[in-house]
């Protein structure tokens, strides 16, 4: 076997004056900013509230059950397709806000677990 050529090539264990100490300084700058950052004036935190005797939390749970899931899932893949059509004028659905829409309400019908629908304000 032929024995290896050594490499020119100098190798640099430090990286002292490099483009990198400039990025490491600027993000000094920032976490800086961020400690002092404070809260805007009057909006304070609420320290304690008095609250009535019996009065329960109401428990965080989740909005949507999987049945309203599955429906908007359903109504998604045949937007998709080009298969989704909506109500009365049996146009073909383009926009996913309304493929979402009539997911939701096939939901509602069907009995799952979906928030009702938002009032429409008065013109």
């Amino acid at each position: 076997m032929a024995p290896r050529k050594k490499s020119t090539r100098k190798k640099s264990s430090s990286r002292k004056g490099t483009t990198r100490k400039k990025s490491s300084t600027s993000r000094k700058a920032t976490s800086s900013r961020k400690k002092t950052g404070s809260r805007k004036k009057g909006t304070s935190r609420k320290k304690g509230t008095a609250r009535k005797k019996g009065a329960s939390r109401k428990k965080s749970g989740r909005k949507y059950g999987p049945k309203s899931r599955k429906k908007v899932g359903r109504a998604m893949h045949e937007m998709k397709r080009g298969e989704l059509k909506s109500g009365r004028s049996g146009k073909k659905v383009k926009s996913r806000k309304q493929a979402i829409a009539i997911g939701l309400s096939e939901a509602r019908r069907s009995g799952g677990k979906v928030p009702s629908r938002k009032k429409r304000s008065s013109r």
